[in-house]
C-alpha cells in the first residue's frame, strides 16, 4: 500500500498487491514498529469475529522517554493518544452497522489505529479510508489492515482536516473522539461540508464528558444534527469496570448544505 498525502485513492482490482506481497508488507511494517515500540496484538471481539489491533506494550516506558526527553509540550497532542483502543471507536464502529453498509464508501477521520474503520469493513462497507496526521498513527493502521486481511476494501491515506480537499465524497464519515481540540472544530466542520455526499451523512462519537456545543453549532449551518445518548460498560485504566455514557452525532447534508468537493 503507497501513500500520497491528503489523496485518498485505492488499488484497482488489477493492480492490487498479491497475499505474498501484503504479506511481505506485514512484515517490513512490523519491523518499522518493533524499531520504536514494544508492541503486539490485541484481540478485539466484534459480534464473535476476531479483530487484532496491535497496541504498545511498554506504554509506561515509552511515556517516560517522552517526558525524560521533553517532547510532551502540549499533551492532547503529544502524547500517544492514537495508539489507545477508544471505546468510542469500538462503540461507533458497531454502530455503523445499522447504516446499510453494502456498496457503501466510509472515511475515517482522526482515526488512530484505525478501529472503526476495520469493523466497518468488517460490517461490508464496500470502501474504507482509514486517515490520520499521525504517521506513527498511520502505521500502526496498515499494519492492522494487513494483519486482518482487508487490504482489498480499506486504505490507509495521511490527511489532515485543516488543508485536505479530496475529490471524492463518501456516502459515510465516522470520526470517535475527535472533538477534544476545539481550534479543528471550524476546519472539521468545513471538511465534513466539503466530503459528505448528497444523501450521505457524518456520523461523531463522543464521551458526553466531553464539550462538543460548539462545535455542532459550526456544523449546524450545513447540517440536520440528530443526537442518541448509548450507554456501555468499559474497563477503566484503573482495571475497575465503569459504565459511561457516550454520545453519537448523525450530522445529515441539509437541502441546501454541503457542496460538491472541489477537485483536488
Amino acid at each position: 500500500m503507497t501513500e500520497q498525502p491528503d489523496t485518498p485513492a485505492l488499488h484497482s482490482p488489477e493492480s492490487a498487491p498479491t497475499a505474498e506481497a501484503n504479506a511481505a508488507e506485514l512484515e517490513r511494517l512490523l519491523a518499522k514498529a518493533r524499531e520504536r515500540y514494544e508492541v503486539g496484538f490485541e484481540t478485539l471481539t466484534v459480534d464473535d469475529a476476531p479483530l487484532e489491533i496491535l497496541q504498545i506494550r511498554n506504554m509506561t516506558g515509552h511515556l517516560d522517554r517522552l517526558i525524560a526527553t521533553n517532547a510532551i509540550k502540549d499533551p492532547l497532542r503529544d502524547l500517544p493518544l492514537w495508539a489507545k483502543i477508544w471505546p468510542a471507536s469500538f462503540l461507533l464502529g458497531r454502530f455503523l452497522r445499522k447504516l446499510d453498509p453494502a456498496g457503501k464508501s466510509l472515511l475515517e477521520v482522526g482515526a488512530g489505529c484505525g478501529v472503526t474503520g476495520l469493523i466497518a469493513a468488517r460490517y461490508g462497507f464496500a470502501r474504507v479510508t482509514i486517515t490520520d496526521v499521525n504517521d506513527d498513527a498511520l502505521l500502526f493502521a496498515r499494519i492492522n489492515v494487513l494483519r486482518n486481511g482487508l487490504a482489498d476494501r480499506v486504505e490507509v491515506r495521511r490527511c489532515d482536516i485543516t488543508t485536505a480537499r479530496f475529490d471524492t465524497r463518501y456516502d459515510v464519515i465516522a470520526g470517535a473522539e475527535i472533538l477534544y481540540l476545539e481550534d479543528l472544530h471550524r476546519p472539521l466542520a468545513k471538511f465534513l461540508t466539503r466530503h459528505v455526499a448528497p444523501g450521505g451523512q457524518a456520523m461523531l462519537c463522543t464521551d458526553k464528558r466531553r464539550k462538543a456545543a460548539h462545535f455542532l453549532k459550526l456544523a449546524g449551518r450545513d447540517f440536520d444534527v440528530a443526537e442518541q445518548p448509548v450507554g456501555i460498560k468499559s474497563t477503566g485504566d484503573d482495571g475497575q469496570e465503569e459504565r459511561r455514557l457516550f454520545l453519537v452525532h448523525r450530522l445529515t447534508p441539509k437541502r441546501t448544505g454541503a457542496t460538491p468537493a472541489a477537485p483536488a
